[in-house]
């Protein structure tokens, strides 16, 4: 009885995964034109009153899953009064919804395109935040943050516009050495830093950088949409 029992459950795993594979790939060919036209000029979104123009060259919240699932988790945490990055903001939905409930928000990214949308999108809502354009730490002076949100590209591939730096992380994951290099010099005991990754990513390859630089990876979250499954995780420090 066991044996067929646990017959049955792989079997049942692997049509489970053959029809997953099959419904993301019959998706992808019939939404893929209507998504890509869609995308092709600047719309505007509106998440709880919060009014945004996404222009073609940043990632649409509407559409792309990571952006919102990390909302979901920053938006339980107590936001007034602490003092929050975003990096690499992009629309800059969750420096928005941040700064609308008492936070002091730095939204940076490394897209032109991003910053300028971000200045406007900030006077649009009356909901000031600071903007920086910089290339991971690089431009943004040094302080301490309570929390930090990073939605990073992770893409095993060299970008080679402005807008690329949204989907690839260099050849050799070269976004994510730079990003834990740096970023214990931005945090102080309290900080809580959180990052959204999904199944496409080389969780190898980030961990082994997040290592090297004394950070360890704790997934406190997945969970599976109709494209793909995304994790939450937790950096954390080591401690001395």
């Amino acid at each position: 009885m066991f044996v067929q029992a646990s017959f049955e459950e792989n079997n049942t795993f692997v049509l489970r995964d053959n029809m997953n594979k099959w419904i993301k790939y019959a998706t992808g060919r019939l939404y893929r034109p209507l998504v890509e036209w869609y995308l092709s000029s600047t719309r505007e979104y509106t998440y709880k009153g919060i009014r945004l123009l996404v222009p073609p060259q940043v990632f649409h919240p509407g559409l792309f899953f990571s952006t919102r699932l990390l909302l979901h988790h920053i938006g339980r945490l107590p936001l007034h009064g602490q003092k929050m990055l975003e990096m690499g903001a992009g629309n800059g939905l969750i420096s928005f919804f941040a700064a609308r409930q008492g936070a002091s928000v730095t939204a940076s990214d490394i897209n032109p395109i991003a910053i300028e949308y971000l200045q406007s999108n900030s006077v649009r809502n009356s909901l000031p935040i600071t903007v920086i354009r910089s290339d991971l730490f690089g431009g943004i002076p040094l302080q301490h943050f309570d929390i930090i949100a990073i939605n990073p590209p992770y893409y095993k591939r060299t970008p080679v516009s402005d807008a690329d730096y949204a989907w690839f992380c260099g050849e050799h994951g070269e976004y994510f050495d730079g990003l834990f290099r740096d970023l214990r010099q931005y945090m102080h005991a309290g900080t809580s830093a959180w990052m959204i990754l999904n199944e496409a990513c080389d969780m190898a390859m980030i961990g082994k950088y997040a290592a090297n630089y004394g950070f360890s990876l704790a997934c406190v979250w997945s969970g599976r949409n109709w494209l793909e499954r995304n994790f939450l995780y937790r950096i954390e420090p080591w401690s001395d």
